[in-house]
């Protein structure tokens, strides 16, 4: 790993180079022979992965396709212009912006270009299932909105819509944010557009979570039930690069100029061309088979909180079928807590996260676990092996199974589903770890 302008010190950076790359390294095989059910991650196709060591990479291009403040740009703009009409296609949808860089970065844009600090903005709280950039130490606090919370109602895991316009009635907000973290089933944006338009708010839907869901026809489609721009990160059923994107549908040329100018110079410089780049695929890749993908998310969704029903977890909305998105909520606190539980089934290969559910008080202390399919899916499972997950969660929480009995059974149930599915290219290690300089690691 030497070279030109190689000193005395090459040695050890060489050294910690190395220790960088085994760690990268360990995690992929980690992940390959893990249950991974984080709701908020995915996996990217062969073609897509490709682009993100692109050259690219090491590219700017400020500005709108044709407009740019740096020269060189021709390839990025052809790029770009096809990676905005699929999203248009996609979507059904008049406008897209795709230089957000993430999810939370597209919400500042909304925020930049729709709210002025000291605004009323109507949200959920945390506890009921809420972004992080909702909250006043994240995007509001840093644009100066004041939220205005929604009524939830617990047993259905949704905005309660007769308290809720009430609510809007009395504090007429100037934006309304419909969107979650913990996102189980549809929220009633049809239901409150009359409400919004009557105090002059308009509707704003974060669909980071559940956008491939929109995208694949399979959930609600708040574009055209009273929403005028949809945020969201782009890597999560939609299984795309980590990166972000404005979706709107208006014919207010004033809001669409806000929006515009809100992504840049709002909040964004250099959008990172690789993973617009490898956005493009995604989108493309998801008007192929995203249909298909969505409905198997969605019903493994539902297979796994059956499963973990009928062995005696507490899965959250029982009579609703648990789910009608990629998530369920599973209530843990007998089973020691989500933070306890959360760490017991990562030592035995099962990937979860802690999660705030509805009456808890402390997030780093919260009642619950997250459980999401779109990851497992990826890689080829069906309802088959949610049942078998909710096993392993079974042997590991309440039989007393050891975590590494756990986790070689999991690495057995993994073994088959280890090739990325639903894209061009399919069947390609999901996990591969790419060493582009020299030879592949033995």
């Amino acid at each position: 790993m030497t070279g030109e302008g190689a000193d005395e010190s090459t040695a050890d950076w060489a050294a910690t180079v190395e220790r960088v790359r085994d760690a990268v390294r360990r995690h992929s095989a980690r992940f390959e022979h893990a249950i991974p059910l984080i709701a908020s991650e995915n996996l990217l196709s062969p073609y897509a992965k490709e682009l993100l060591v692109s050259d690219f990479h090491s590219r700017y291009a400020e500005g709108l396709p044709g407009e740019r403040y740096y020269e060189g740009n021709e390839q990025v703009d052809e790029v770009e212009r096809i990676c905005l009409d699929l999203a248009k296609r996609l979507f059904r949808c008049s406008f897209a912006d795709v230089r957000p860089i993430s999810g939370t970065v597209a919400n500042m844009a909304v925020l930049k270009a729709l709210a002025d600090p000291g605004d009323l903005v109507g949200t959920c709280r945390l506890a009921d299932g809420a972004h992080i950039s909702s909250a006043a130490f994240g995007a509001f606090g840093l644009r100066g909105v004041k939220p205005v919370y929604y009524a939830w109602d617990d047993a259905r895991m949704t905005i309660d819509v007769p308290r809720t316009r009430e609510i809007l009635r009395a504090v007429r907000p100037k934006l309304c944010l419909f969107g979650l973290s913990l996102f189980l089933f549809p929220l009633p944006v049809r239901e409150l557009a009359p409400t919004l338009e009557e105090v002059g708010a308009r509707g704003w839907y974060d669909g980071a979570h559940v956008l491939g869901l929109i995208a694949g026809g399979e959930f609600q489609d708040p574009l055209h039930e009273g929403c005028v721009v949809l945020s969201a990160s782009t890597h999560k059923t939609l299984p795309g690069p980590q990166h972000g994107i404005l979706l709107g549908q208006t014919d207010d040329a004033e809001v669409t100029k806000r929006l515009t100018s809100g992504a840049f110079p709002g909040v964004t410089s250099n959008h990172h061309l690789h993973a617009m780049a490898a956005l493009a695929v995604s989108l493309a890749e998801h008007l192929a088979f995203g249909r298909a993908y969505a409905r198997q998310v969605i019903a493994n969704a539902r297979a796994l909180g059956q499963a973990l029903h009928e062995r005696g977890f507490d899965v959250l909305a029982p009579d609703l079928g648990f789910t009608r998105s990629h998530t369920i909520a599973v209530r843990v606190v007998r089973e020691g807590g989500g933070e306890a539980v959360a760490k017991r089934l990562a030592d035995a290969g099962i990937i979860a996260n802690k999660n705030l559910l509805p009456g808890d008080t402390s997030p780093r202390h919260p009642g619950g676990v997250r459980l999401g399919t779109p990851e497992v899916t990826r890689v080829g499972m069906r309802e088959k092996e949610m049942a078998g997950i909710a096993e392993l969660m079974d042997d590991l929480l309440h039989r007393g199974r050891s975590p590494a009995e756990v986790a070689r059974a999991a690495a057995e149930l993994k073994a088959p589903f280890r090739g990325v599915q639903y894209c061009f290219g399919a069947g390609e290690a999901a996990y591969r770890y790419y060493d582009l300089v020299g030879h592949p690691p033995s």
